[in-house]
């Protein structure tokens, strides 16, 4: 069982464990651009069932699933040196919204299948939940439906999320494996303060029920913010987590060139992150970080770029062994393309059915993860709408609506094209699975199984060299 001492994660036996590995994001959590439709999952499991009919609707999300992660890919990640997979899952595996009193042994049933797997490689899990009833966040990945978080809204809510911890401590107490629990993914409380009472009712709750496993506390804001948190009145065992995002690993107009200035700013950006946890003297999570990698098959420049992405991802890496003792996860996994260290091969049946699609989705510019190039459609629809609206409220209410420091611009953005169009065209995408067979959907699902896909090489060297870089020197080679 690995606690917390001081600055450092320890093991039963002293010795200090830094954690690396990556995120499982897409399976028990999915996301639009890591599996390819838009929106939330939810809705785009609505509307499969609508047009699959729920036996087959059902089959199809059972058997990705399964494929998604084996001992396979843990075999993998483990020779890679890594040694800790972080699991984001969505409250609906566990809770029905009509009956939320009772937990499902299916939930339990999905993870326990993940955790035995991760056992068997040594390999420790972090249980992050990642959507809550009512969203704990405005984006797409708490799978409300809405762009309002109104986890903070509704106590009702709150308790709902407590109550699921604690049937979930129960179910894991005493088991090593577990690193700790991830209680909350990326959280954006308005006020700042329901968070850290929200913190402290969870803290206690698990505790009752399983004294030992550590916490792991994103901060606010898209676990970014630290500035309501008391450096004082830390929780016992507990580690506090930012994500470490630059947007210099995104497709937009300032790219990584490796100048010192940039260098500089991401040491800055990161120590401004980490600042409360260096005073409170308590260890350091990056629970998410990473860029995104262009496509060689429709960027003819994808060459180049990636080249300046994965300069940046060693960078990053590079301060995080400087500041010395820094856990981290690499965000993500497994994806269609877009940024894991394993995707689906281009030709395989599920891409051969869902790219139309994904192509007119980022033409649209509906999902924000992925959607390169909106200089189209926003020229041609969205600006001259957004300029009329900005017209009509006063220039000093533009970013008054929390996230502050996002754009009025983002803020619509928000609601009509990763809401609104992009429940529309969910549907349009069901219409692509109708009249499916059982062995048709097999197919489909199978394409994520490892032997079927395809491993971003240059990605993966780069976290092996940084895991091997903290080996003693007999277990380099």
């Amino acid at each position: 069982m690995l606690r917390v001492n001081g600055t450092r994660i320890i093991n039963q036996a002293g010795d200090e464990v830094i954690l690396k590995g990556a995120g499982l994001g897409g399976m028990l959590n999915m996301e639009n651009f890591i599996t390819g439709y838009s929106g939330h999952e939810h809705e785009h499991r609505a509307a499969l069932t609508d047009v699959l009919g729920k036996e087959n609707a059902e089959f199809f999300f059972s058997r990705l699933l399964h494929y998604f992660f084996t001992e396979a890919d843990a075999e993998l990640f483990a020779s890679l040196g890594l040694n800790c997979l972080r699991v984001p899952f969505n409250y609906r595996h566990f809770m029905d919204d009509d009956n939320p009193d009772i937990i499902k042994d299916s939930g339990f049933e999905l993870l326990d299948r993940i955790v035995n797997i991760c056992s068997k490689y040594n390999i420790y899990v972090v249980l992050d939940l990642h959507a809550v009833p009512g969203g704990q966040n405005q984006d797409w990945h708490s799978d409300s439906g809405l762009s309002r978080a109104l986890f903070w809204e509704f106590r009702d809510f709150q308790d709902r999320a407590i109550q699921l911890w604690v049937a979930i401590a129960s179910h894991y107490a005493g088991n090593p494996v577990i690193a700790g629990y991830n209680p909350l993914n990326e959280p954006a409380d308005p006020q700042h303060t329901r968070l850290i009472s929200w913190y402290e009712r969870v803290e206690k709750a698990i505790r009752a029920v399983d004294p030992d496993h550590m916490l792991f506390l994103d901060g606010n804001t898209y676990a970014m913010d630290f500035s309501a948190f008391d450096t004082k009145k830390t929780l016992p065992n507990t580690v506090y987590s930012c994500h470490d995002y630059s947007m210099m690993g995104f497709p937009l107009p300032e790219q990584y060139d490796g100048t010192e200035e940039q260098k500089t700013r991401l040491r800055a950006s990161f120590e401004r992150k980490v600042r409360f946890m260096r005073e409170a003297g308590v260890p350091i999570w990056n629970g998410e970080f990473g860029p995104v990698y262009q496509d060689p098959r429709t960027d003819p420049d994808a060459e180049a770029t990636n080249t300046k992405r994965f300069a940046l991802l060693q960078e990053q890496l590079a301060i995080y062994q400087q500041c010395g003792g820094v856990s981290w996860s690499i965000w993500l996994y497994k994806d269609i393309g877009y940024q894991g260290m394993v995707y689906l091969d281009p030709e395989s049946p599920y891409m051969h059915l869902m790219r139309p699609f994904i192509e007119k989705k980022q033409r649209l510019g509906l999902d924000f993860w992925a959607c390169a190039d909106k200089t189209k459609i926003d020229d041609e629809v969205y600006q001259p709408l957004i300029s009329k609206l900005k017209e009509m409220i006063p220039e000093s209410l533009h970013q008054k609506k929390y996230p502050k420091i996002w754009t009025f611009d983002r803020q619509v953005e928000r609601v009509i094209r990763e809401c609104l169009m992009s429940e529309y065209l969910g549907w349009e995408l069901a219409e692509a699975f109708r009249g499916k067979t059982k062995e048709e959907l097999e197919s489909l699902a199978g394409s994520f199984a490892l032997e079927k896909c395809l491993k971003r090489d240059e990605l993966n060297w780069i976290l092996e060299m940084d895991t091997k870089a903290y080996l003693p020197s007999s277990k380099k080679a």
